[in-house]
């Protein structure tokens, strides 16, 4: 792979990620981050090595950053996205060790090399993006209009999770996506460019909301941006039904119940990914008691604000009762939104009836009963 060492040499490179593991391989590390550096005066590049739980930094010259990056491909990892300020480069190995290298337009600009460098968003500021151009978060040449900084942020920070649901997505196949209750759908296009125009998958997105306006002027862009394999349909989540598998659900401050409803649709569905971030929880509020915890409770606020943790840290629950590994975690600063918790959901295992007791504990504990989300999932228990 010269284009590598060329890159590295020139010091045109921008940005790579190593990911995609082999059946063979052995490392504990998921995927590698690799990115160019400047201390002291000296070129390095930084290893990012990505573990379930941490990560750990190696800090290489040239010579030994082209050696380690051939050592990974060669004998762990099948993947590989490396960006150049000329071209942005596609790496697939397969089974049998062919490689195949898809080069494509450059997608990304290099910063400053400062070891304190400005942090470099996976969609660039400063380089137009249609998307962003045509929902009113860009200018003609790019820049990103002050009053939409922090959706441009918040759209970034996304990306940022999406990129490791999409390990788990075959390259071969069509990624299949549904976004409930996907409002303007700021998130649904950027994942569209993130993956179509940036990652190169083929993909059949689904955007679903309630608004009549809403859908029509999503439509109306994708028809104009020639966004192919992305679609926005109006409809209620409770009744929307796929033929196909999906490999991802995303729901954005889905109200209420909506949340849980979508999150219904993936355990009935065994999706592979759901990524949500949760809106306003009001279903418990007004059953949600405990004695030991009256000093809480007894302030409207305050309840209010365990009412939505108890709601989140149950729908986690929930979903690991039912085969899912549950991460949940901040979305972006508390600064930009209060709604800021994404729970983030891999399927893995199976049914798992301990925890599914756990469950009823919990909502025996708070003083709930017949919520939305446990009495629905009472159709799916194993018989």
């Amino acid at each position: 792979m010269e284009f590598v060492k060329s890159s590295l040499v020139l010091k045109t490179f921008i940005y790579g990620v190593i990911s995609k593991k082999s059946k063979k391989t052995t490392p504990a590390f998921q995927k590698i981050i690799f990115k160019p550096f400047v201390k002291n005066k000296i070129y390095y590049i930084q290893f990012e090595y990505v573990y379930e739980k941490k990560v750990i930094h190696e800090n290489l010259e040239i010579d030994e950053a082209f050696n380690r990056i051939n050592e990974l491909l060669l004998n762990d990892f099948k993947q590989m996205m490396f960006y150049d300020i000329n071209k942005d480069y596609q790496v697939l190995i397969s089974k049998k060790g062919k490689i195949k290298i898809i080069e494509s337009k450059a997608t990304r600009k290099l910063d400053s090399l400062d070891h304190n460098y400005q942090k470099k968003y996976l969609i660039a500021e400063g380089q137009p993006c249609d998307f962003l151009i045509e929902l009113g978060i860009m200018d003609s040449l790019g820049k990103v209009k002050p009053s939409k900084y922090n959706k441009f942020r918040q759209i970034n920070r996304f990306l940022e999770l999406v990129e490791d649901v999409v390990n788990s997505f075959d390259y071969n196949e069509t990624v299949k996506i549904v976004d409930f209750g996907c409002g303007k759908s700021y998130l649904t296009f950027a994942l569209y460019y993130y993956l179509v125009k940036m990652k190169t998958y083929e993909v059949d997105i689904i955007g679903l909301d309630l608004k009549h306006d809403v859908i029509d002027f999503c439509n109306t862009v994708v028809t104009k941006l020639d966004y192919k394999g992305l679609v926005f349909k109006h409809g209620d989540i409770k009744e929307f039904e796929m033929k196909n598998s999906v490999d991802l659900i995303i729901t954005l401050h889905a109200c209420d119940t909506a949340t849980d409803a979508a999150l219904i649709k993936g355990i009935k569905w065994n999706v592979k990914n759901i990524l949500s971030v949760p809106c306003c929880q009001h279903e418990y509020f007004n059953q949600i008691a405990q004695d030991n915890l009256n000093p809480l409770l007894k302030h409207g606020i305050l309840k209010e604000r365990i009412s939505a943790l108890v709601t989140d840290s149950l729908r986690g629950l929930y979903l690991e009762a039912f085969g899912y590994e549950v991460g949940i975690m901040e979305f972006i600063d508390m600064e930009h939104t209060p709604k800021n918790i994404l729970i983030k959901a891999n399927k893995k295992n199976e049914f798992n009836k301990e925890l599914y007791l756990k469950c009823l504990e919990y909502e025996k504990y708070w003083n709930l009963e017949k919520i939305y989300l446990a009495e629905s999932l009472k159709e799916f228990l194993p018989k």
